[in-house]
């Protein structure tokens, strides 16, 4: 089964080092295949040196596409994870 969810970018340092471990951590927990993609780019998201490459700033949109009996869990989780600006909204 495959899901895609658009996510925005909403805390101020964007994708830096620490919301990239944040994502990596939570998808490692999934059986489902995770990719990132930005600005034409989509990268492995269980790889933390992957999604460092993609320079997401803040405000970018990112298409997340997972495939795996538990995509859509998933998802649901990392959408949440993008929401909370990952403990760095002011």
């Amino acid at each position: 089964m495959e899901a895609r969810r658009l996510v925005r970018i909403v805390n101020p340092a964007g994708l830096h080092a620490r919301p990239c471990h944040a994502v990596v951590t939570l998808a490692m927990g999934f059986q489902s295949e995770l990719w990132v993609a930005s600005g034409g780019r989509e990268v492995n998201g269980k790889s933390i040196l992957e999604l460092m490459t993609l320079n997401a700033g803040p405000d970018a949109e990112l298409e997340l596409r997972a495939q795996g009996a538990d995509s859509e869990a998933l998802l649901t989780r990392l959408q949440a994870l993008f929401e909370s600006g990952f403990g760095e909204r002011s």
